[in-house]
């Protein structure tokens, strides 16, 4: 079908892992199937999937995130912490730094604008 895409059209997953630089751990098993981007390049659309672990982030993106399945922890610099389960969503503004946090393996679905 013209201009739709479903799980059909999906490409496969590929590894992914944060900066070694950024771990405050163990290196988390992750996978990322980035489903469309958009020709200027500045908005993506997939899915990511993490296992436990932690690492810092810096965001200079937007990035709107549903968390499918899992448990996430996000921590600000001045230590605030918010935890989001499977159901719940957010969204991550340009300028937050801090921790990610996967306590139980996760799958979240996420919209990107750069």
């Amino acid at each position: 079908m013209k201009n739709v895409l479903d799980a059909r059209d999906f490409p496969a997953p590929e590894a992914t892992q944060p900066l070694p630089e950024r771990l405050l751990g163990p290196v988390p098993v992750q996978a990322l199937r980035n489903i469309h981007s958009s020709p200027d390049g500045k908005l993506h659309v997939g899915e990511w999937t993490s296992g436990v672990g932690a690492w810092k982030v810096q965001y200079t993106e937007t990035e709107a995130c549903f968390i499918v399945e899992g448990v996430v922890r996000l921590r600000d610099e001045a230590g605030t912490e918010r935890t989001y389960c499977a159901g719940e969503g957010f969204l991550m503004l340009p300028g937050f730094h801090g921790t990610w946090e996967v306590l139980e393996p996760c799958r979240k679905l996420y919209i990107i604008y750069e």
